[in-house]
């Protein structure tokens, strides 16, 4: 009896042991299977990631051509448009100049007033409106109120020939620009009714050779047109 005990006994062993080790080895097999299938599913997932990112590659491409070339068509259709914009400022500024200056061919002049140095009024130098010059401008006003009329005043400013002349040319436009002030500050003239020019030592009203020529020549001219 213990002989037959003994003998079953390892043989039992061995058959747990054999049990044991087949489970193991299935175990293994299933879970490199798992493992396997895992890997097999985000090798899939990381292919399809990497195909959605080529294709919003591909659209983010897309759009920025799209914007470029409407950037550029935006750019060049402003470009066109301000071209036209400055044709047409052109073509106004030209009309204007023409209906100005057929304007003025077409009126005639009633009376002009000179304010000249050797008349008490504009200085050697000198570009501030004087006493003398104010009450020389009151009585043309005076003038015009009496006969009221659709007049245009033209004011020139002129100097002698001492110094260089664009210090003249800036002196008579002074000169011009102070009467005309004058004219809308005092009696509320409108601007565009009065228009100013420097001619600076370009035309002498006298020879420059003498005092009293060029105590002359540094006069302002207003001229009154209808």
């Amino acid at each position: 009896m213990l002989r037959k005990f003994f003998v079953a006994v390892p043989l039992t062993v061995l058959v747990l042991g054999g049990t044991t080790a087949c489970a193991t080895k299935k175990f293994v097999r299933t879970s490199v299977g798992e493992v396997n299938t895992k890997v097999d599913s985000l090798g899939r997932s990381v292919e399809e990631t990497q195909e959605r990112t080529r294709q919003n590659e591909g659209r983010i491409a897309d759009v920025d051509q799209r914007a470029q070339a409407a950037a550029q068509a935006a750019a060049q259709a402003a470009q066109q448009a301000n071209q036209a914009a400055g044709a047409a400022q052109n073509t106004a500024n030209e009309v204007g100049t023409k209906t100005e200056a057929l304007d003025k061919a077409s009126r005639r002049l009633i009376f002009e007033v000179v304010l000249s140095e050797d008349q008490g009024n504009f200085k050697f130098g000198q570009t501030k409106l004087p006493d003398e010059a104010k009450a020389r401008i009151d009585q043309l006003v005076q003038q015009l109120k009496q006969d009221p009329k659709n007049v245009f005043i033209e004011i020139e400013g002129h100097t002698d020939n001492v110094g260089d002349v664009l210090t003249n040319e800036r002196i008579g436009l002074e000169r011009a620009e102070a009467v005309q002030r004058y004219l809308y500050e005092q009696y509320q003239i409108p601007l565009h009714k009065i228009s100013v020019i420097s001619y600076g030592e370009e035309k002498p009203a006298a020879p420059n050779q003498t005092r009293d020529g060029r105590a002359q020549n540094r006069r302002v001219v207003i001229k009154v047109l209808a």
